[in-house]
C-alpha cells in the first residue's frame, strides 16, 4: 500500500492547480459570484479542462478517450473549485453514458464534440416529485406516426441546463400492453428545442443549475439510446466515482479553510501573543486536520476499489456522505477561528460554508446515502 503520489500523479495535481490558478480563479472573479456562469464562460472551461482529460476521464484511451483511473481523477477534481467540477462532471457523465450506452451513430454524433467541449453535455434523471427513486420518473417518450418521439414533462436540479447543448433525459416510454418501460434520449437542442429556467441556489452559484421543460418536445426516433440489461447498470456505474469525487469537492473547500485559519492563527494577536499559541486554538486546528485527512482518504479508499474493480457501492455512499460532514464541520471550526471575520464576505469562509453545504444533495442525499451503505452491510434492501 503506498501512499506518496507517484510522478504521474504528481503532475496531474500540478497541471490542475496550475490552471486553477491561471485559468479558473480569474474567470470566476470575472463573472457575477451569485449568478451560473454564462454559456461561453462554461464552453471555455469545458475546453481548458478537456487537456487534463476531465471531459472523457472514464473513456478508454484507444477509443478517444483520456482512460484515467478513478482515483486520478479525483486528485484533479480536488484542486478545482467544486463550482466548475459540477459543471465538468455531469458533462462528462453524459459523455460516459452516450459512449457506453449509445448507438454508433449516436457516438459519433455526439461523443468527440463532448470531449472536447464543442457541446455542453448535461443528464436529466431528477423531476420535481423525484430524486432518489428513478422508478417514479413521469416524463414520457412516446412515439408518434412521423417516426420521432414526443416528450413530455419536467426535470429539476439539473447540473448544465441553462447552458446545454444536449441532454440524456431517463424518461417512460409506453409499450404495447399499456405499460411503460424506461427509456433514454439524447435531446439536441437544435433540432429539438426545449425550455429552461435557471435556479438560485445556496451555494455554487456559479455553476448553471437548472429545471428543463419538455412540451411536446419532438425527438427524432434514432436518438433514443437501445435497452439492455447494462443500462441501468451504467448509471449506477458513474454514480459511484461520482460520490466520492463529490466528497473531494468538499475536502478541497475544507484544506482552503484549514490553510486560511493556519495563517490568520499566525498573525492575529490577543492577549499580548498570536492566538495560534493558545491551546484551545491549536486543538482547533488539529481537530480540522483530521477531519480533512480522513475525508480525503475515505474518498481516495473509494475511488482504489473501483480502479480495482471491487464493488465500492457502500465504499462510494460513506466517502461522499462522510467527506462533505467532515468537510462542512472543518470549515465551521475555521470560521470560528477567525472570530467575526470569519462571518465576513469579505474573507470568503461564508462562501466555502454556503458551497459545502450545497454539495449535501449532488449524487445522493446522506440519507439515502446511509441507506445504501447499510444495505452493502446488511445484504437488506431498504428501498423496498
Amino acid at each position: 500500500m503506498e501512499f506518496a503520489l507517484n510522478d504521474d500523479q504528481q503532475m496531474f495535481v500540478d497541471a490542475a492547480r496550475k490552471l486553477n490558478e491561471r485559468f479558473v480563479q480569474p474567470l470566476l472573479a470575472s463573472h457575477e459570484r451569485l449568478k451560473g456562469l454564462p454559456k461561453e464562460a462554461v464552453q471555455s472551461v469545458m475546453k481548458k479542462v478537456a487537456d487534463l482529460g476531465l471531459t472523457s476521464a472514464r473513456i478508454p484511451e484507444d477509443e478517444g478517450g483520456a482512460g484515467l483511473k478513478m482515483l486520478d481523477y479525483g486528485l484533479i477534481v480536488e484542486q478545482l473549485p467544486p463550482s466548475i467540477m459540477l459543471m465538468v462532471q455531469p458533462h462528462e457523465a453524459t459523455t460516459t453514458r452516450i459512449h457506453f450506452g449509445g448507438t454508433t451513430e449516436q457516438k459519433n454524433r455526439f461523443v468527440n464534440r463532448l470531449i472536447s467541449g464543442d457541446l455542453i453535455g448535461a443528464t436529466g434523471s431528477t423531476e420535481p416529485d423525484h430524486g432518489s427513486d428513478p422508478r417514479g420518473i413521469k416524463t414520457t417518450a412516446t412515439p408518434d406516426k412521423r417516426g420521432n418521439v414526443v416528450l413530455n414533462g419536467r426535470k429539476q436540479w439539473i447540473s448544465n441546463a441553462p447552458t446545454c447543448d444536449v441532454i440524456y433525459v431517463t424518461c417512460r416510454m409506453p409499450v404495447g400492453d399499456g405499460g411503460y418501460r424506461m427509456a433514454r434520449v439524447i435531446v439536441d437542442r437544435t433540432e429539438s428545442p426545449f425550455e429552461t429556467r435557471e435556479l438560485e441556489m445556496h451555494g455554487l452559484c456559479q455553476a448553471p443549475l437548472g429545471e428543463v421543460n419538455f412540451d411536446n418536445c419532438m425527438v427524432p426516433a434514432q436518438n433514443v439510446c437501445p435497452e439492455s440489461e447494462d443500462t441501468a447498470r451504467l448509471l449506477t456505474i458513474t454514480w459511484l466515482a461520482n460520490r466520492p469525487a463529490v466528497g473531494l469537492m468538499a475536502v478541497g473547500l475544507a484544506q482552503r479553510a484549514l490553510d486560511m485559519a493556519r495563517e490568520y492563527a499566525g498573525v492575529r494577536k490577543q492577549f499580548g501573543k498570536a492566538i495560534g499559541g493558545f491551546q484551545l486554538i491549536q486543538s482547533d486546528l488539529a481537530e480540522m486536520e483530521t477531519l480533512i485527512v480522513t475525508a480525503r482518504l475515505a474518498c481516495y479508499h473509494a475511488l482504489a476499489a473501483i480502479d480495482r474493480g471491487e464493488r465500492a457501492n457502500g465504499l462510494s455512499a460513506m466517502a461522499k456522505r462522510y467527506a462533505v460532514d467532515a468537510s462542512e464541520k472543518a470549515i465551521a471550526i475555521g470560521m470560528r477561528i477567525h472570530g467575526a471575520m470569519g462571518l465576513s464576505r469579505e474573507l470568503g469562509l461564508e462562501q466555502l460554508a454556503r458551497d459545502v453545504r450545497t454539495l449535501t444533495m449532488p449524487d445522493g442525499t446522506p440519507g439515502i446515502l446511509s441507506l445504501i451503505q447499510g444495505r452493502e452491510l446488511t445484504g437488506i434492501d431498504a428501498f423496498r
